[in-house]
């Protein structure tokens, strides 16, 4: 008789208990799993700046405010590391005209060298600037003669962990990476002779598992519509 079943979520400790064994040893002491809690942190905050992990898209949505170009209260949790995809809606409220207009993302210096930021309008660029407290700048500042509202696809912080009875905020393809990863960050304070060899795994596992992670639609390219300073 056959069992089918799909319902393997670990927990923090069994991360840690399977960590520490591959690094030959065991977690004896509180200060062990103190240690690889934060190890765990550390890892998944590395993740971030590894690639996009397709699991932390979130979609989020702000109605503009007329006159008002910047928004430093646009992400309240602070948790937003970047926006991927933004368009600005017209009509949000009648399912008959309700328009989404692609907004075109710019970069820094676009944004300063553009003459006149309080040129009233429809929206249709934006920059945001990734400080510790994200800030949204869109131009043509907002007009009056309508409503706007932007959506957004945004990539999210993966939550942090706090204690071994919580489950990890990652999907199953991950589950082995997330493993490996913390058997070679804890090798490099308790098992300096199997660093190399936990690394290698590790590195492995990420790229199997971030190849996977992936949009399966058709790659396409178009021109850019970037503000051009004249």
């Amino acid at each position: 008789m056959s069992i089918t079943t799909t319902e393997f979520t670990p927990v923090i400790d069994e991360y840690i208990d399977e960590a520490y064994a591959r690094c030959g040893m065991e977690a004896l002491t509180a200060y062990h799993l103190r240690t690889a809690i934060r190890s765990l942190n550390f890892l998944l905050a590395d993740w971030a700046n590894r690639g996009l992990n397709r699991w932390t898209i979130e979609q989020g949505a702000l109605t503009l405010t007329a006159n008002d170009n910047t928004y430093s209260s646009a992400f309240p949790e602070n948790d937003t590391i970047d926006i991927l995809s933004m368009v600005i809606r017209t009509n949000s409220a009648d399912v008959n005209k309700q328009t989404d207009t692609t907004m075109n993302r710019i970069s820094r210096s676009e944004y300063l060298n553009i003459p006149n930021k309080l040129q009233t309008g429809k929206p249709n660029q934006f920059y945001l600037d990734r400080d510790t407290n994200p800030v949204l700048y869109v131009w043509p500042t907002p007009d009056d003669k309508q409503t706007y509202k932007i959506v957004y696809d945004e990539m999210k912080r993966i939550d942090h962990l706090d204690h071994t009875t919580e489950t990890p905020d990652i999907p199953f393809r991950f589950y082995q990476c997330l493993a490996s990863g913390l058997a070679y960050q804890l090798a490099l304070k308790f098992a300096p002779d199997r660093v190399q060899m936990l690394k290698q795994e590790y590195e492995e596992d990420f790229k199997r598992a971030a190849d996977e992670d992936r949009d399966r639609a058709s790659l396409k390219i178009l021109p850019s519509r970037a503000y051009t300073n004249v």
